[in-house]
């Protein structure tokens, strides 16, 4: 039996996949509750018997959806120059006021919208807004500069 908050990954109507953000654990569940892809919960899984390929989910308290967005708006000011003031490849990570963080990478122009699609499409994103108790993650891009923001 294992306690914890989950990223729901996958979900049809027949199954469902869960990862662990503590642990990173992936857990298949032999039925779906009611789940979509990117909820998260707080929860219980256990192996589904006979075999234990599977896994059921015998509770969950809290259930809240995470989105991914990729901004028309450009990154801020304040992103451009922390940008600005590393080289490509380099990512700073600040906490914001209240709640969540901001993240600006600085990558090759060329590879700008590649690389923020790169963001958009990282299960790795949405684990790190579970993480940070957050619900929004806003991506902006220009001109060598991708700033992921963790919103409440």
């Amino acid at each position: 039996m294992t306690e914890s908050r989950f990223l729901v990954t996958h979900a049809d109507d027949s199954s469902a996949v869960l990862k662990d953000i503590d642990r990173g654990q992936v857990h298949t569940l032999g039925s779906n509750p009611g789940l979509a892809v990117n909820d998260l919960i707080a929860g219980t899984v256990e192996p589904e018997p006979p075999m234990e390929v599977t896994s059921q989910l015998v509770e969950f308290e809290k259930r809240r959806t995470l989105s991914v967005e990729h901004s028309p708006e450009p990154p801020t000011k304040q992103e451009r120059e922390i940008a600005a003031d590393q080289p490509d490849g380099e990512l700073t990570r600040e906490e914001r006021a209240g709640t969540g963080e901001l993240h600006v990478l600085t990558v090759p122009e060329a590879q700008t919208e590649d690389a923020a699609a790169d963001v958009l499409e990282d299960e790795g994103t949405l684990v790190r807004a579970a993480k940070l108790g957050v619900e929004r993650v806003e991506v902006r891009s220009a001109e060598g500069v991708v700033s992921v923001r963790y919103l409440p």
